[in-house]
């Protein structure tokens, strides 16, 4: 089963094309990797995805629901994780939890919160309020709101900025398990290319609002000659060619 399905999508602000025809499918499942430089369009896809934003042209499946008229029948199985969206800072985090569990109709909304609160380590924090959290707590708090639901479709943008290296490879080994365990569907955009070769199955490369290239990290790395996804991403940013580069 195909999770998610763009075909032809684009998101114009007057004469500015923030998106610009983009396809592409994620199986059930699988991760894939959106990866760009500021301003190519990653958040902007996001948003679309999620329902935040309307496309100015194509279509947006996910589930196999048409999230141009039936997008509250997927919404109910997704997430999001973003450290740029903030949650009430003056509710505690528990009290965040809470809000979204009802949000999601949550079962048993206390004890999912007990063990999210267990594998991300956030027991300490539970009682305190959003706003006084550090960056990298307020990253931990966002990512355990986006897997409440235990959603089959997650989508995150930067889901380990502003964590030590320690916390982001618990995190990155967390995010492993849950997909083992639920076959849970992920769109990851990230600037840590590790991460991206690390956890992601595909990869999408965006610069202004297009997909330029594309395909599983190994074969990223052999078409540009490359020994790891940085190195790839620079020659794309620096539209330096595969015969540039072997010259």
């Amino acid at each position: 089963m195909i999770a998610i399905s763009a075909q032809n999508l684009g998101k114009s602000y007057g004469e500015t094309r923030a998106v610009d025809g983009i396809d592409f499918e994620v199986p059930s499942g699988r991760t894939l990797g959106l990866l760009g430089g500021n301003g190519a369009g990653k958040t902007t896809t996001i948003a679309m995805l999620l329902g935040l934003l309307v496309p100015s042209q194509g279509q947006i499946r996910i589930l196999g629901h048409d999230m141009a008229t039936d997008r509250f029948a997927a919404l109910a199985r997704m997430n999001f994780s973003s450290p740029y969206v903030s949650l009430p800072h003056r509710l505690t985090v528990r009290e965040n939890l809470v809000v979204y569990g009802h949000l999601y109709n949550v079962a048993r909304v206390n004890q999912r919160i007990a063990e999210l609160a267990a594998q991300l380590d956030l027991e300490a924090l539970l009682e305190r309020p959003a706003g006084d959290l550090s960056a990298g707590q307020k990253t931990r708090v966002a990512l355990a709101k986006s897997l409440i639901n235990r959603p089959d479709v997650l989508l995150l943008d930067e889901p380990t900025a502003s964590l030590d290296p320690d916390t982001g490879d618990l995190v990155r080994t967390w995010l492993e398990r849950y997909q083992a365990e639920s076959g849970c569907t992920i769109l990851l955009a990230s600037h840590n290319m590790a991460e991206v070769e690390r956890l992601c199955s595909d990869v999408l490369m965006l610069k202004r609002g297009r997909v330029v290239d594309r395909g599983t990290p190994g074969e990223l790395l052999a078409r540009y000659g490359r020994d790891d996804l940085e190195q790839v991403f620079l020659d794309i940013a620096r539209d330096r060619t595969r015969t540039e580069l072997v010259a």
